[in-house]
């Protein structure tokens, strides 16, 4: 890399000029180059902390040549980078907020990715009787027995589906919530440390939990409803917003990500035998 060239020539016979004339063009051409050989990606955890990265990135830079630089976020806090033009392209979970993302004109198109779904987990012992396939009933169980639930409170995609979840239940929990209700304001991975700690229930992506080892005596407990569904989404952020955007090489990572390959790498990932996520890219997008 041109961080790692020499500070300078102490000596100027015929193979210094050489040299200094190669140091020259390498310092005056690459520094351009280089700096479209990368994109800043605003992820959710979910991604990072169930490990699917790990797969993904690797083999993505080893076909395009790109590196793909990963900052993970909630999904709120990630579409905030995208509207400030502080990333190029946006991996994320909510898409009721994506498709206003890309309405107010700070995304370009979305396109779906990948799919796994979410998930109650809960002490052993179920004290709530939370137990089944109702993600409603489950949270209703769990506010009428005043049972310890922790929240990510963070806006993230989780955090929203989760507010979604309680307003069926009949609860706003800006006003409804007591002491048993626990919010964290951090990512998946604290919060179900949290939860692991107090023996609480709480919401999570399945693939975080597939990956999380700190369970202590919390198993999962409500999963299976169609209302769990989680649907992920990708969006180059639009350079018409913000000129410096690296379009080219974001668009790159978006076509790899929706193509044979890209979907295949995501399949792919699994922890312990089990599928973590479930590539569903439609043809053109």
């Amino acid at each position: 890399m041109v961080m790692n060239l020499p500070r300078a020539f102490r000596h100027f016979g015929l193979a210094g000029i050489a040299a200094a004339a190669a140091a020259t063009t390498l310092l005056a051409v690459p520094p351009a180059r280089a700096a479209d050989r990368y994109i800043t990606v605003a992820s959710t955890t979910s991604t990072e902390q169930s490990g699917l990265f790990k797969q993904l990135l690797p083999e993505f830079e080893k076909a395009s040549g790109i590196e793909a630089r990963v900052v993970a976020l909630g999904t709120g806090q990630a579409l905030d980078m995208g509207r400030r033009g502080d990333a190029d392209v946006l991996f994320v979970h909510d898409q009721v907020a994506e498709e206003k993302f890309v309405s107010d004109g700070y995304g370009v198109k979305r396109f779906e990715v990948m799919y796994n779904d979410f998930v109650i987990v809960g002490p052993r012992e179920d004290p709530a009787k939370t137990r089944g396939g109702d993600v409603v009933a489950g949270l209703k169980a769990i506010a009428a027995a005043r049972a310890p639930f922790a929240s990510r409170a963070d806006k993230s995609g989780t955090h929203a589906a989760e507010l979604r979840y309680w307003k069926a239940a009949g609860m706003d929990m800006a006003k409804d919530k007591g002491p048993w209700y626990r919010e964290t304001g951090s990512g998946m991975g604290p919060t179900l440390n949290t939860a692991s700690g107090m023996n609480a229930y709480a919401l999570t992506d399945r693939g975080t939990w597939l990956n999380f080892k700190n369970r202590g005596d919390l198993v999962i407990l409500v999963e299976g409803d169609k209302r769990l569904f989680n649907q992920y989404g990708v969006m180059l952020v639009n350079p018409a917003k913000h000129a410096h955007v690296k379009q080219e090489a974001g668009r790159k990572f978006i076509d790899w990500l929706v193509s044979p390959a890209g979907q295949s790498a995501i399949a792919a990932y699994k922890i312990g035998g089990e599928q973590l996520f479930f590539p569903n890219a439609k043809p053109g997008g």
